[in-house]
C-alpha cells in the first residue's frame, strides 16, 4: 500500500483514534477497532490490512497496530492463522445502542391530572446540595464501606425522631430498615409472608393497583377486599382467610377517607385473632389541611403492624427513598433478606438524608409543600365547583388527590373520558383503581380521581374548564 495513497473508507473510522494522545493512542485504537466490528462496519469475514500497512496508513507505530490486533483476537472479536492473515470473527453479532425512556408520563396533555405524582418543582435544591457538601466534608472513609443492611444508626435514629413526632408510631431505631421506596418495603414484606408460608395477603378493594404485582413477585397473591366508609370490611376481611392485609389508614388510598376509630381497633382485634399482621401504607400521612393529621395505625400496635412510608411525596419519588418499621419478630427476617437483595441502600444518600433530618431542613420542606399542596386542593375544588355544577368532592381534607363525583348529565363514564382525553386533559375514573367489577358498577355515576399537587393552580383552572367544554360539545 503507497504511503501516499488515501485512506481506504473501511479504515476512516480509525483515524480519530489514531490521533488521540499517545499516552492513550493504543487504548483508542483498540476501541474504535473493537466497536466497528460491534456495529457491523466491519462485517464477519473482513480481511483487514497487514499491521504494517495499517500503521503505515494511520500515521502509527506498528506496535499498536500488533497490539491492538493480538488483544481483539484475544477478546474473539478477531481471527488470525500464521502466514494466513488477520479477519473479523463470527462470534459476533452487530447490535445498536438504544436508550428507551420508561419513565410514565402523560406526554402531550394539555392538563394531567393523574394522581401520584408531586411537584418536583418544590425539590430543595439549594438545602439538598448544602447538605450534600456537608456530607462529603464530613463523613469518615469507613462510612463508604458496606453499610449496616437496616441503614446507617445516624438515619434510624433521625427517622425514629421524625416518626414519633409527626405520625405517633413507637419507632424503635433497631426495627427501622432503610429502603429504597415502598415499593421495595412492599417486596420485602412479601418474601418474608412467603417464607412463613403465608400465600395470599388482603389488598383494598379499591386501592393502589402496584400491591397486586409486587407480592406477585414475592410468590403472594393478593385477595381484593372491599372498603367501606370506615375502612377495609370486616365480614369480607374475616371470611377470605388471609392472615395479613395491607392498608392505608390515615387516608385511604384512592376513597380519601380516614379509617374511624372504631374500624382500627377492629383491624388489630382481627390480626390478634389469627396471628396475623396488618401492613400500613402511609404513603401521604403528612398531609392533612383541616386539622393535625391522624396518627399511625402502629402506635396502636407495632407487634401486629409493619409501617412503611417514603420521601416520595415530600421530596421526590426519583430519590428512591423510604423506611419500613417492622415488628420485633419480624425484623431479623426483614434485615437478611435485605442484605441479600442489595447489600444496603447507598450510604451517602442515607448520610445526606440523616443531616437533612437532623438540620430541620425536612421540616421545612414538608410546611413549603403542605402551604403548595392546599392552596392546590382549593383551587381545584372551586374550579370544579364553578365548571361542574353540582359536583361534590369526598374523602379528607388531605394528601395530593381528590374524589370528585360530577352529576349523572356529564355521563356516561366511557363517552365522558372519551372526550375528555380528546381534549387532551388525562384523567383517571375511581372505577380503574379497582381490583373486581360488577356490572352495576357501569351505571353509577362519573367519579373521578383527580391528582393536582403537580399541577400549578393556574393551570388547574384552566384543566377543568377544558374538561367542561369537552363535556359540553
Amino acid at each position: 500500500m503507497d504511503r501516499n495513497e488515501p485512506v481506504s473508507p473501511a479504515w476512516e473510522l480509525l483515524l480519530p483514534a489514531a490521533s488521540a494522545p499517545a499516552r492513550t493512542r493504543g487504548r483508542s485504537l483498540q476501541a474504535a477497532l473493537r466497536e466497528a466490528v460491534r456495529s457491523g462496519r466491519l462485517a464477519p469475514g473482513t480481511r483487514l490490512p497487514s499491521s504494517r500497512d495499517l500503521a503505515a496508513d494511520l500515521g502509527v507505530s506498528r506496535g499498536l497496530i500488533t497490539e491492538a490486533y493480538e488483544q481483539l483476537t484475544s477478546e474473539g472479536y478477531l481471527r488470525s492463522g500464521r502466514g494466513a492473515g488477520t479477519w473479523v470473527g463470527s462470534a459476533v453479532r452487530a447490535t445498536r445502542a438504544r436508550a428507551h425512556d420508561l419513565a410514565p408520563r402523560s406526554p402531550g396533555a394539555r392538563a394531567d391530572f393523574v394522581p401520584g405524582t408531586p411537584d418536583l418543582s418544590l425539590f430543595p435544591r439549594s438545602a439538598w446540595a448544602a447538605a450534600q457538601r456537608g456530607v462529603l466534608a464530613e463523613l469518615p472513609h469507613q462510612e463508604l464501606g458496606y453499610p449496616d443492611p437496616r441503614g446507617l444508626p445516624r438515619l434510624r435514629t433521625a427517622l425514629a425522631g421524625l416518626l414519633a413526632r409527626r405520625r405517633g408510631v413507637v419507632a424503635d431505631p433497631e426495627r427501622i430498615v432503610v429502603v429504597s421506596g415502598v415499593a421495595q418495603a412492599t417486596t420485602l414484606l412479601g418474601f418474608a409472608l412467603h417464607a412463613r408460608g403465608v400465600r395470599t395477603v388482603g389488598v383494598e378493594d379499591p386501592g393502589s393497583p402496584q400491591h397486586d404485582a409486587l407480592y406477585a413477585s414475592a410468590g403472594v397473591t393478593a385477595v381484593p377486599l372491599p372498603v367501606d366508609g370506615e375502612g377495609i370490611a370486616l365480614e369480607p376481611l374475616r371470611a377470605s382467610g388471609v392472615r395479613a392485609v395491607v392498608t392505608t389508614p390515615a387516608h385511604q388510598f384512592p376513597t380519601g377517607i380516614a379509617y374511624s376509630a372504631g374500624r382500627r381497633a377492629e383491624l388489630l382485634d382481627w390480626a390478634r385473632s389469627v396471628d396475623g399482621i396488618v401492613l400500613e401504607d402511609d404513603y401521604d400521612g403528612d398531609f392533612r389541611y383541616d386539622r393535625a393529621p391522624v396518627g399511625a395505625l402502629q402506635g396502636l400496635d407495632p407487634d401486629r403492624v409493619a409501617y412503611t412510608g417514603s420521601v416520595s411525596k415530600s421530596l421526590a419519588p426519583g430519590l428512591r427513598l423510604g423506611w419500613l418499621l417492622v415488628p420485633e419478630s419480624w425484623a431479623e427476617e426483614i434485615v437478611e433478606r435485605k442484605r441479600t437483595m442489595d447489600l444496603g441502600h447507598p450510604a451517602l444518600d442515607q448520610a445526606l438524608f440523616a443531616r437533612f433530618l437532623e438540620r430541620g431542613e425536612y421540616d421545612r420542606q414538608l410546611r413549603r409543600c403542605q402551604r403548595a399542596y392546599r392552596e392546590r386542593r382549593d383551587a381545584l375544588v372551586a374550579a370544579l365547583d364553578t365548571h361542574f355544577p353540582g359536583s361534590q368532592v369526598s374523602g379528607i381534607a388531605a394528601g395530593l388527590h381528590v374524589i370528585a363525583t360530577l352529576p349523572e348529565r356529564y355521563g356516561p363514564e366511557e363517552r365522558f373520558l372519551a372526550r375528555v382525553a380528546e381534549a387532551g386533559v388525562a384523567v383517571r375514573p375511581l372505577s380503574s383503581y379497582a381490583h373486581t367489577r360488577t356490572e352495576s358498577d357501569e351505571a353509577k355515576e362519573i367519579q373521578l380521581v383527580l391528582g393536582y399537587a403537580h399541577v400549578p393552580p393556574a393551570r388547574i383552572a384552566a384543566g377543568v374548564r377544558v374538561m367542561a367544554e369537552a363535556v359540553a360539545r
